[in-house]
């Protein structure tokens, strides 16, 4: 790999986030931090943040909160993607998590 294709990414953190919690909706803010590689507050911030646009909504269960998917059939945000649903991006992401 070349030290300039080390200085980017192609997903970006909320991105990542909404994989983590795709995978398991019921990870706590620390295991997502830790998963995406990104502090806990950070985490905090890009769940509100999806959750203020609609792709989440977080409901208590018990002592633990759980994140549930809202928006799968809605579509990515940025302009050149506007008619790709969030779901074939989570698909991508999450299709290896299940069992054959």
């Amino acid at each position: 790999m070349s030290e300039q294709a080390g200085q980017w990414h192609f997903l970006t953190n909320h991105a990542r986030v909404l994989v983590t919690i795709a995978r398991d909706p019921g990870a706590r803010l620390r295991a997502i931090a830790w998963v995406c590689r990104i502090i806990e507050r950070t985490a905090q911030s890009i769940v509100t943040d999806l959750e203020q646009a609609g792709y989440v909504r977080r409901e208590r269960d018990g002592r633990r909160m759980r994140h549930l998917l809202l928006c799968t059939d809605g579509t990515l945000r940025h302009p050149t993607e506007e008619n790709v649903p969030v779901r074939e991006l989570l698909d991508v992401f999450t299709s290896h998590d299940s069992p054959r």
